[in-house]
């Protein structure tokens, strides 16, 4: 209601039209769970108790255990949450009259282009929250870092407001944070705000910063584990 207040006052021309950031909203909420918002309980548990030094002793990679746990902790509860929402926004908004508020499919092209971008969004997200759980190792409760990290991202991915709409010096800097390949870039591919043609682009950028956060990950880790005081346990 109060983005359709906003492009109703004014006749400028916006970088998104109204059914685009509709839409967009709409993607924000139907995969918030595959945003890096929060960290693993299950990690924040084992870190706190002590029961992370039988992570240090099974015989595998701690960063590529800690990553699937992320993979898992990212597509289970947007599964769930993301379909019986689509289904509310595609169909039963028309149904009530409010056709302009409805998540608008994507073109063939696009859809196709979305379901990459949002594959490379993933992946950057689990690459993310590895790096706040292997900071745990070293806050050992993490509530800082989560509550800092969940305020970061809902801004700067795009959750809060679609970052076209941020003021122009502002969106400059933005729009090449890790954060935009969260949210913005893959939700604008599926808008059609940025074309198909591009996705060479928008996978670039997500799979630079996620090499980049998995290398800072893994000689993080390293330098954890090597001298580790468990407390608890």
């Amino acid at each position: 209601m109060i983005y359709e207040a906003f492009y109703r006052s004014t006749d400028a021309p916006q970088p998104l039209a109204f059914p685009q950031v509709a839409s967009y909203v709409w993607l924000g909420q139907a995969l918030l769970a595959t945003l890096p918002w929060n960290a693993d309980p299950e990690v924040r548990a084992m870190v706190r108790s002590g029961a992370v030094a039988y992570e240090l002793c099974r015989p595998v990679d701690l960063y590529a255990l800690w990553f699937a746990r992320s993979l898992a902790h990212r597509t289970a509860p947007a599964l769930l949450r993301a379909a019986p929402m689509a289904l509310f926004a595609m169909a039963i908004l028309p149904w009530i009259g409010l056709p302009e508020w409805r998540l608008s499919p994507p073109a063939p092209l696009a859809g196709l282009a979305f379901a990459l971008a949002l594959g490379a969004a993933l992946a950057l997200s689990c690459a993310i929250s590895t790096f706040v759980h292997i900071s745990l190792l070293w806050t050992v409760a993490g509530d800082g870092i989560v509550m800092l990290l969940t305020a970061v991202v809902s801004l700067f991915s795009g959750l809060l407001i679609p970052l076209p709409l941020f003021p122009a010096p502002m969106y400059a800097v933005v729009s090449w944070l890790p954060f935009a390949g969260l949210a913005d870039l893959p939700y604008r591919v599926y808008t059609g705000s940025v074309p198909p043609g591009e996705l060479g682009l928008v996978l670039a950028r997500q799979l630079a910063w996620t090499v980049v956060l998995i290398a800072l990950g893994r000689w993080l880790i390293a330098r954890g584990i090597r001298r580790l005081v468990v407390q608890g346990g």
